[in-house]
């Protein structure tokens, strides 16, 4: 059982502000109190007792970013699943600069790299890869003349490098320190001829310095051919078919040393590469062009716009008239609708804040199909909610408390407080405590039990509520910033 109940990783150098209030500490002033750092030198055996993996990766098109409101990638996708087979949880850690990923593996800042790394003898002195993933070449990216769709064949083929031997005395732009940049200097010595390097700042992913070259802003630049390949779908002005290296081994990494995490990792990696899903997710990420395409071209892809949803600035209005974390607000909407204003449920809850008709009435919500409207009255239910706790001194539970409440009713909740006080729980502490309790009340002798006043519940719905709400909330803040209430705004907030 994954540590405790699926217990909410948070990372605490990307949760900023979740509840703004005057004269209350920051959440995350308050979740970091009294943090012990563990010693990353423990390996697996330390991961597992902490009940967390910290993966280094990058933010690009294919290892981790954000669609319609849904974290994605190739790295992530196969991260979740590895955590888990270790019956843990993830915390995704987005690597600054790419050139430093290694230093910063083995400074601790994480116990593994998940970043297409290729397998060399020079790195192999820094760390210890996993099996690898896949095979790839690296080719020459480079762009066809501005015009090529009116030109004749033959002066696109004139206008192109066929050959490696081409670009002596030429400059490709690369980063420091990624493969691209070693085998540079490796074909400028089996060739006979220097190739000068153009040398990119580390922020840069690959499929960002590819599109510079489609965009003429460098001539070119070298990749690995599924990277190549799929941004070549999007691009069609690239030409991408030159090799400049043999096959290649991509893997994962972690510290030297660390020999149960990487045998952990190759067991893993063995047995996925035997199900039709990992390779299913490959192809989802490299081989797809249509719906790389369709992302690429939506507004809601993190790639190209700070947007979550279509709805950001109404989520925004109303997180600062309740003084919350817009992300983390647009995080409950996903949760209860997927941003979509029609949605609808069994029970007959109705639109983005899926708010129930006699809550809507009651709210004086006359259209509960509107999004404003249904924003506003849900959120205005939200911060009723947030009211019935001023016995929880600490902001981030009282968040948790709100949210339960919302998705079960404050009655179960209630039971739920009753109960673990009954049981010498803290009633004011939602998690190992109240969440403890609000599971609990999915079994007859919990819910029978002459102090619970509104009986059953499914305990695990308001459980799984919360914790998937903060997990979404944690990739939302990876991606978007938030903008800080002003002390008048906080004042005026709170009348």
């Amino acid at each position: 059982m994954k540590r405790d109940m699926n217990r909410t990783v948070y990372i605490f150098a990307v949760v900023t502000l979740l509840f703004s209030s005057c004269g209350q500490k920051s959440p995350t002033e308050e979740a970091t109190e009294g943090f012990e750092a563990v010693d990353f030198r423990k390996d697996l055996e330390s991961i597992k007792k902490k009940g967390k993996l910290k993966a280094l990766t990058t933010y690009s098109s294919t290892s981790y970013f954000l669609y319609k409101g849904e974290p994605m990638g190739y790295e992530y996708e196969l991260l979740q699943r590895f955590a888990d087979h270790l019956d843990v949880d993830l915390e995704i850690i987005v690597a600054d600069d790419i050139n430093t990923m290694i230093e910063q593996l083995n400074d601790g800042k994480a116990d593994i790299i998940a970043h297409g790394l290729t397998i060399t003898s020079e790195r192999k002195k820094s760390v210890l890869f996993t099996n690898y993933l896949y095979l790839v070449k690296q080719v020459l990216v480079q762009k066809k003349p501005d015009n090529w769709r009116r030109l004749h064949w033959s002066k696109i083929d004139k206008a192109l490098v066929h050959d490696p031997i081409e670009l002596i005395g030429d400059t490709i732009s690369v980063r420091k320190n990624t493969s691209f940049y070693e085998r540079i200097q490796n074909l400028s010595g089996e060739l006979g001829g220097e190739i000068h390097i153009n040398e990119l700042p580390g922020h840069l992913s690959t499929t960002k310095v590819v599109e510079k070259v489609a965009r003429g802003e460098i001539k070119y630049t070298v990749a690995d051919d599924n990277i190549a390949s799929i941004n070549a779908s999007y691009y069609p002005v690239l030409d991408v078919s030159v090799p400049i290296s043999f096959s290649q081994r991509i893997a994962w990494a972690v510290r030297p040393g660390a020999q149960e995490l990487v045998a952990a990792a190759n067991e893993w990696i063995d047995g996925m590469q035997k199900e039709t899903d990992y390779y299913v997710i490959y192809n989802k990420y490299f081989k797809n062009s249509r719906n790389y395409s369709r992302r690429v071209k939506s507004d809601f892809y993190s790639m190209n716009e700070s947007k979550i949803s279509k709805y950001d600035e109404l989520i925004k209005k109303y997180a600062k008239k309740i003084g919350w974390d817009w992300r983390l607000l647009a995080s409950l909407i996903y949760q209860e609708s997927r941003f979509e204003p029609s949605a609808n449920s069994w029970a007959k809850a109705e639109g983005l804040m899926q708010i129930m008709p006699a809550t809507a009435a009651d709210l004086g919500v006359t259209d509960v199909l509107d999004p404003e409207q249904n924003l506003r009255g849900g959120t205005t239910y939200l911060d009723q909610m947030y009211g019935y706790f001023e016995s929880v001194e600490d902001s981030l539970e009282r968040l948790k408390f709100t949210m339960a409440s919302y998705n079960c009713g404050l009655g179960h909740v209630r039971d739920a407080q009753r109960l673990a006080e009954k049981r010498d729980l803290d009633p004011d502490v939602w998690e190992d405590n109240v969440e403890d309790m609000i599971l609990a009340l999915s079994y007859p002798e919990n819910y029978s039990d002459p102090i619970v006043k509104y009986g059953y519940v499914r305990g695990i719905e308001p459980h799984t509520y919360v914790e998937q709400i903060f997990k979404r909330y944690q990739h939302y803040s990876q991606f978007f910033s938030d903008e800080p209430l002003e002390m008048a705004e906080l004042n005026e907030s709170s009348e």
